[in-house]
Order: C-alpha cells, then sequence, then structure tokens
C-alpha cells in the first residue's frame, strides 16, 4: 500500500512541475515533503491504511498553519485535495 502511494505521489507531483502553474508547483513541492514524512511513519504502523494516512496528513496540515502564509496554506490544502483523491480513487 504505502508503496502504491508514494507512485501515485510522485506521478502527481511530475504531472504538477509539467503542467502546474507556479503556485501549483510550490502547493506540491511543499505537499510532497510533508506527505514522505506521513509515509515513512506509517511504516511503523502495523496496519497502515487510507484513514490513518488522511488523519496524519490533516495533522501536519495544521502545523503548516504556522509555516504558510493563508493564501499559501490554502494552495497546499487544494494540492492535497487533488492528491487524496487519487490516492482514494
Amino acid at each position: 500500500m504505502l508503496e502504491r502511494w508514494e507512485t501515485i505521489c510522485h506521478q502527481w507531483v511530475e504531472e504538477q512541475l509539467a503542467q502546474g502553474s507556479d503556485d501549483e508547483v510550490f502547493a506540491s513541492g511543499y505537499l510532497q515533503g510533508h506527505f514522505a514524512v506521513v509515509l515513512a511513519s506509517l511504516e511503523q504502523e502495523s496496519d497502515p491504511n487510507y484513514a490513518r494516512l488522511e488523519a496524519k496528513m490533516a495533522e501536519h496540515l495544521d502545523q503548516a498553519r504556522s509555516e504558510l502564509e493563508p493564501a499559501d496554506l490554502a494552495l497546499v490544502k487544494a494540492a492535497w485535495a487533488s492528491l487524496a483523491q487519487r490516492l482514494n480513487g
């Protein structure tokens, strides 16, 4: 499961780099870093599942409030919504 999610994320980021606006490229890069940290933490769990992935990403996005301006946070949240749709699809 984790490998599949990592592959989907990598493909999604590549698409953003190739076709996305500057804002989308920024958001996808920022999100990719957090996603990698979350996947690494899920590797330590006995039963990683999409609900745990989603919960951990929500925690990271909450922490991002202190790092990002509101407009940038909105971009990152929109990027997560796009990626999450692919991961859960």
